[in-house]
């Protein structure tokens, strides 16, 4: 599976392109867009030039710089499928939950197309002949996910979308936010994987659940 990363919008939120390297019975790989949060244009140009099915749009979370982009991909490719946590459904179509409101002061907001498949933990994405795992972790909002491909040892990868980032965690202090639900979905949820798994974040540098738990204690907010 290729990760093609594109830093987008004014604080460089992460949109990740994910493409099925793996023979598929689709004439064209497939892919999935997460958290694309704003330059949705850009995102598609991207998309055109490596020629791929888009299959779904998957955000980690309800906030307005991981969805901004959804309404210009969903239109110009109207068979992707976005998806969210059922818990942050709403937040797609409300500028209140979303922060559109609270970040562009006195616009009327952000608004994302409706959900088309509400998720929930253990739900599976497949494309290509890959797959992604759904792990629910509340905290930073109610419906925050990561998402799992596991590829053999030493090769899996999660996307933690603002839950856990190099040297931070996702702030709590926003509507829905908790931070003990956070904390425990870090350590419950995260820190159980293989030392190796690196992880993708929604924003800044890669990682590995490794390397964030040996520095566990002293890791404090984003601020995002």
């Amino acid at each position: 599976m290729r990760v093609i990363r594109l830093p987008v919008g004014p604080i460089q939120a992460n949109c990740y392109i994910l493409v099925s390297d793996r023979p598929g019975r689709a004439a064209l790989p497939e892919a999935v867009v997460i958290d694309p949060g704003d330059e949705g244009e850009r995102i598609y140009d991207q998309l055109v030039q490596l020629g791929v099915d888009l299959k779904f749009i998957v955000n980690t979370h309800g906030h307005v710089d991981h969805i901004g982009g959804n309404a210009f991909l969903k239109e110009k490719l109207p068979g992707a499928r976005i998806a969210v946590h059922r818990l942050d459904v709403q937040a797609l179509t409300d500028p209140a939950l979303n922060l559109s409101t609270f970040v562009f002061q006195g616009d009327r907001g952000v608004l994302s197309p409706p959900c088309d498949l509400p998720l929930e933990e253990g739900d599976e994405l497949s494309f290509g002949g890959d797959s992604l795992a759904v792990i629910h972790t509340p905290g930073h909002t109610p419906g925050s996910i990561c998402l799992l491909h596991r590829d053999g040892p030493g090769e899996d990868v999660l996307f933690t979308g603002d839950t856990l980032f190099r040297d931070g965690i996702g702030r709590t202090d926003l509507v829905g936010g908790n931070e003990r639900e956070l904390l425990r979905s870090i350590e419950d949820k995260l820190f159980i994987l293989a030392g190796d798994t690196v992880i993708y974040p929604g924003h800044g540098p890669e990682s590995t659940i490794g390397r964030e738990k040996a520095s566990w204690g002293r890791t404090s907010w984003s601020g995002r």
